[in-house]
């Protein structure tokens, strides 16, 4: 009996990893933030197949920073305490109940699973909260949304919200010094001590601005972006992101993940990109492959 078919798949694997070779000299010591989030934090294959890509980066000598967030999982313990969950242009309404909750979900038992995940994967994890290290300073942020019965925008106060200020980097290069992968909360503070829930997005974003990182890459439920026709844009631009925002094609959830990008872009990152979370090994398709699995975001 042959063995060519059989042969004929190890040298497609060997293929693989040259293709990788180039990747892999190129970013040996850099950093990567990485937002986790949607179904990549459900599904079962999924958790682990992105646990095991955080312990294969670390162990080529990538320095992988993660920032998870955790949306459906605090919505199902508000549903369970009878807490009615509110959103104003995406953003979770948070007042004091609401954000004990989300402080104790996202802290406490998000944060320790992903951590837990990675240890098991024979990897070195490490979780915090904005809160720890000084890590995340933030302010109250407030939603302007424009009404047409008003000359300028309306001012929303949307509670215990806030946007980041400042980060605090040397929490987490002591932590990646010292061979951990820092697993990080989307929780700040403020000058006064109060607790403010973030958008995960713009953690990510803020937090990879401020370590000079080499890519962000924000996990998400889509393939990337698609066009009007439906099909994923490989390659998106600010100009044409703003055409397709004013066009209502990039809407909802992603006009953050795009503002995120920029942001990051604008502040020293040298790549952003969206990816496909359902895909197993997404991370590992779009950073080792010539083709990627996504979309690029450039200024």
């Amino acid at each position: 009996m042959s063995q060519k078919p059989e042969l004929d798949k190890l040298v497609a694997k060997a293929a693989t990893l040259l293709e990788a070779l180039p990747y892999i000299r190129k970013f040996k010591g850099k950093t990567f933030v990485i937002k986790y989030g949607g179904a990549a934090m459900v599904d079962e294959t999924l958790k682990n197949s992105f646990a095991r890509d955080m312990v294969l980066l670390k162990h080529i000598g990538v320095n992988p920073v993660v920032v998870h967030g955790g949306g459906p999982q605090i919505g199902q313990i508000l549903k369970k305490m009878n807490i009615e969950a509110r959103f104003i242009d995406g953003q979770r309404v948070t007042d004091q109940q609401t954000l004990d909750v989300v402080e104790m979900v996202l802290a406490g038992k998000v944060n320790k699973e992903i951590v837990a995940l990675i240890n098991r994967n024979g990897g070195a994890a490490v979780g915090l909260s904005g809160k720890d290290g000084d890590l995340i300073h933030a302010e109250k942020l407030f939603v302007e949304k424009a009404g047409p019965e008003l000359d300028r925008p309306e001012i929303i106060d949307i509670g215990m919200v806030g946007k980041v200020t400042a980060v605090n980097c040397a929490i987490l290069d002591h932590v990646a010094s010292g061979g951990f992968i820092p697993v990080i909360a989307p929780v700040g503070h403020g000058k006064g001590g109060e607790t403010y829930n973030i958008n995960a997005d713009f953690v990510a974003s803020a937090i990879a601005a401020a370590l000079r990182a080499e890519k962000l890459l924000l996990l998400t439920d889509e393939a990337g972006i698609l066009g009007e026709d439906g099909a994923l844009v490989s390659t998106v631009t600010e100009d044409c992101a703003k055409e397709l925002i004013g066009k209502g094609v990039i809407r909802g959830g992603m006009v953050p993940k795009v503002k995120a990008c920029f942001t990051a872009l604008e502040a020293g990152v040298t790549k952003a990109h969206i990816i496909d979370g359902r895909v197993v090994h997404s991370a590992l398709l779009e950073i080792f492959t010539d083709t990627g699995v996504g979309t690029e975001i450039k200024v």
